[in-house]
């Protein structure tokens, strides 16, 4: 998954040339490309600028003189890290220990809060293996053919998640245990940290409801109020 924005700078090189009798001009463009440093999340831009050599020729003098222009180039304050960049490894012995030991104090990608998000509306009530299975259906959606390839447009998609309301997912009480534990959740998924009895699920729904769908699908586990589908 990547996501990638451009932004294109030009600027215009000008030589004047006057030799006897005739007399030529001409200008040309270069282009560049830049893009921002990454996610998810997910994710930072910041704005850089650069001026490009120029060239000019005194009239009253017949050599070429070159006068080049300082470069200046704006570095950004804070280089986010990627998710796939960061430790994996962990000795924990449960889930429990294995979300008490992820570091949650960090800011998230666009990505990866949409991930969060999802598992905090989707599943807070449940316990951490039924709140990691949630997670993986939405990381395997994302990987699938069948599915939007990231995880905002995953979350996003139309009549799949009922707390998304127009497109929009709401915001979570940030600063609670459920928040905390959601944004852990979502990087052991997002890194593959901890095996899931759904971990190749696609589809779930509450053990309260029996969609005509179900009928056709794989039942991969039940996990508390959610059973699980490939």
């Amino acid at each position: 998954m990547k996501f990638i924005s451009k932004r294109v700078g030009a600027s215009a090189l000008a030589a004047i040339f006057v030799v006897s009798s005739f007399g030529a001009s001409g200008s040309n463009a270069v282009a560049q490309d830049k893009a921002p440093a990454q996610a998810e999340q997910t994710v930072l831009e910041s704005d850089q600028t650069q001026t490009a050599p120029a060239f000019a020729v005194p009239a009253a003098q017949s050599e070429v003189r070159f006068v080049m222009n300082e470069v200046v180039q704006e570095l950004p304050e804070k280089a986010e890290v990627p998710e796939s960049t960061i430790e994996t490894q962990s000795d924990a012995v449960s889930l429990r220990e294995l979300v008490g030991d992820v570091d949650t104090s960090g800011e998230l990608s666009r990505e990866m809060m949409c991930l969060a998000k999802a598992v905090y509306f989707e599943s807070r009530g449940e316990s951490l293996d039924g709140q990691l299975a949630v997670a993986r259906v939405i990381v395997n959606r994302a990987e699938s053919q069948r599915f939007p390839d990231d995880y905002c447009s995953v979350v996003t998609q139309r009549s799949q998640f009922s707390f998304v309301r127009g497109g929009r997912i709401p915001d979570p009480k940030r600063g609670t245990r459920a928040w905390t534990k959601a944004k852990a959740i979502a990087r052991i998924a997002h890194r593959d940290m901890w095996d899931s009895p759904a971990h190749d699920a696609l589809f779930f729904h509450a053990t309260h409801v029996r969609p005509r769908w179900a009928g056709r699908l794989t039942a991969r586990a039940t996990i508390e109020n959610h059973v699980f589908y490939k």
